[in-house]
């Protein structure tokens, strides 16, 4: 396909009026995620309003369970079900939502995916394949594997339904807090940024963040088009496709403002920031978007009401086992009914 003509599809078929039409059709099986509002003071940044929209309270932790029911709701799904390639969130999306709507699944992975998404992958009753180092390989075997057995396609950001249903993020964040002057998203292939920018349209400032080890967005605005980029560090399970989305390119080329680049250590900070403040617990890609309002990175204008998606929470960094194995005494039997060693 043609940039003109991917240009010309994603403009017309990516719009408020079909992202007002999907909502409904998800809503019965998304959960409507709560807003946060405080101060920046709060975290040491003068001057502006904070408003965190805590999207990984979404099912299966992640926006990406918008873009999963759109798919399964509005496509027609062969016998053999849908097959999907994730970096993790996707996977589990995909997952969740062809479990509750009574479809076979099957979700390929590479290695960086974490220990936790493929275990969750796992209990929402999916097929779990791991193939590759990277999310581009996995992605060439979800196709192989689509061709052999028929399965449905559903693609992690380059489809029209996927970026319909992430679109529903802003729709929802609009409804619950209309004042917003400006929002940061994380960006990795481009879904979630492309559908809420395709929502707002121009009309509040839109920030793509991205981790310095994947570029994705960055190196394809300078290019004019989506090109290869690196795809490492501390987020690579979420945040570092091979290429940003042909799809979501050109709304992003017409409403996103900016694109800001942090590092590692800029979203490991992020994380502890969250966790001791609001005691909210994300995983290093739904951080990033925070990361460039706590590193400076984006400096918004005194009193600019600022809404951040922390739009994932899929993380082994809670351990409740441990955490019980470490504090609690040791027991024998007879003592509450139970028998248990310590650690």
């Amino acid at each position: 396909m043609s940039h003109t003509m991917t240009k010309a599809m994603s403009t017309t078929q990516v719009n408020p009026e079909r992202i007002a039409a999907t909502y409904p059709l998800i809503r019965p099986h998304i959960r409507r995620t709560p807003v946060v509002e405080t101060s920046g003071t709060e975290f040491g940044l003068d001057s502006i309003n904070l408003v965190f929209k805590l999207e990984f309270l979404q099912r299966s932790g992640s926006f990406k369970a918008r873009g999963a029911f759109t798919n399964l709701l509005t496509r027609e799904i062969p016998a053999a079900g849908v097959v999907a390639a994730s970096g993790g969130n996707h996977g589990v999306a995909v997952a969740c939502a062809a479990q509750m709507l009574g479809k076979p699944a099957h979700i390929f992975v590479p290695t960086v995916a974490s220990a936790e998404k493929m275990e969750r992958i796992r209990g929402y009753g999916a097929e779990l394949v791991v193939s590759g180092e990277l999310y581009a390989d996995a992605f060439a075997a979800s196709e192989s594997w689509a061709a052999q057995s028929g399965a449905l396609q559903i693609h992690a950001y380059d489809q029209i339904e996927t970026l319909l249903g992430q679109g529903t993020v802003g729709l929802e964040f609009e409804e619950q807090f209309p004042q917003l002057d400006s929002l940061v998203v994380a960006v990795g292939g481009g879904g979630l940024i492309g559908g809420v920018a395709a929502w707002f349209g121009g009309r509040i400032k839109v920030i793509g963040v991205e981790p310095e080890a994947a570029p994705t967005l960055t190196y394809a605005l300078r290019a004019g088009h989506p090109v290869d980029s690196p795809a490492g560090g501390i987020a690579a399970d979420s945040l570092a496709p091979k290429r940003v989305g042909e799809l979501m390119f050109p709304i992003a080329q017409r409403y996103v403002d900016s694109v800001l680049l942090v590092s590692d250590d800029s979203i490991r900070q992020a994380q502890e920031a969250l966790w001791n403040i609001l005691r909210v617990v994300t995983e290093p890609g739904g951080a990033a978007a925070f990361a460039a309002l706590l590193s400076r990175r984006y400096q918004p204008r005194p009193g600019e009401r600022v809404g951040v998606l922390l739009c994932g929470g899929n993380t082994t960094a809670v351990d409740f086992a441990r955490s019980a194995a470490n504090a609690s005494p040791s027991y024998t039997a007879g003592d509450e009914g139970s028998s248990t060693k310590k650690v």
